[in-house]
């Protein structure tokens, strides 16, 4: 692995199965009476988010603490940033304290990359404004590895709201240096501008009809509707778009029983994904949290141990 986490595309195949493989070690250590491991002792860990996060922050916070380092969140509005503080005197500040890793969460997309620059600590981007989201791809693709086998020649198709997702993002990456074929389906309000051109640099196929999709897939991803970053229509109703896009209990039965259901979570049920669809057996919902923990296990792990280098 390189020094920071930023973005999917700083990891190669035998980076992301080097992680894997370290995470399905760490996956045993939530199975035991004591989750601990003394691997990180000394070294500590900050949590600097300045979005609202549930499953991302704790599930670092969980594996920064299982894995003995001392792991502190400081959120945006618990900030001098809240002030009026630069984001640059924020880190600099925090980071001059000793820090040995920061966990960064930022409505600027770019933000993370910049922050990396100024500090001599390793920087994990835990998602940057409608950028990137690498350690959701990491857990995503670990998730349906376990399910599915090697990724290779899969067809995962991911739906939703890809303008404005940087899991999109970051799982297109991610998934594409595993081999599998990315499917991206959404309205064509919802398609990101200038996907054209990533898609045929990338591999990528861009569809607009998710009926015509689902049979032929290995795998769905739900995506969320983020209606916080929408400043316009870009659908007329939520009825218009569930009935569109959404993972309905009718879609769910052209789905194979062994098709592994994915949500990157928060969910909006009854919008983007039915209660049957979340719920149901092939779901991996609940999965992909737990596989969170022992991913960002991983990551600190291989950033933090040693000389922070792959093994």
């Amino acid at each position: 692995m390189t020094r920071h986490l930023l973005s999917a595309a700083d990891l190669t195949r035998d980076d992301i199965a080097d992680l894997f493989a370290t995470a399905a070690q760490m996956h045993e250590v939530q199975h035991r009476d004591v989750k601990k491991l003394p691997a990180l002792r000394g070294r500590t860990v900050i949590n600097l988010f300045f979005e609202d996060s549930t499953r991302t922050r704790s599930s670092f916070e969980i594996a920064g603490k299982w894995l003995s380092a001392d792991t502190i969140n400081i959120t945006g509005k618990g900030s001098s940033a809240s002030k009026g503080e630069s984001l640059r005197d924020t880190v600099l500040t925090i980071c001059a304290m000793g820090v040995d890793a920061l966990v960064m969460r930022h409505g600027a997309s770019g933000a993370a990359h910049q922050v990396s620059q100024w500090v001599d600590a390793a920087v994990i981007n835990a998602g940057d404004g409608t950028h990137e989201h690498p350690s959701q791809a990491l857990l995503d693709a670990y998730t349906l590895q376990r399910h599915l086998g090697d990724l290779e020649g899969r067809r995962v198709v991911i739906v939703g709201d890809l303008t404005h997702s940087r899991v999109f993002r970051s799982n297109a990456i991610m998934l594409r240096t595993l081999g599998a074929e990315v499917i991206a389906v959404a309205p064509p309000t919802l398609m990101p501008s200038g996907i054209s051109t990533w898609a045929a640099a990338d591999g990528l196929e861009i569809s607009y009809d998710l009926d015509e999709q689902l049979p032929k897939a290995d795998a769905v991803m739900m995506l969320r509707v983020q209606r916080e970053r929408m400043s316009g229509g870009y659908f007329p109703s939520p009825r218009e778009y569930t009935v569109g896009y959404g993972l309905t209990r009718d879609r769910l039965r052209t789905l194979g029983d062994t098709v592994p259901i994915c949500h990157p979570g928060p969910m909006n049920r009854g919008l983007e994904i039915a209660a049957d669809a979340a719920d149901a057996a092939s779901s991996v919902i609940l999965e992909q949290v737990s596989a969170g923990v022992a991913v960002r296990m991983a990551i600190l792990y291989h950033l933090l141990s040693g000389d922070g280098s792959s093994s």
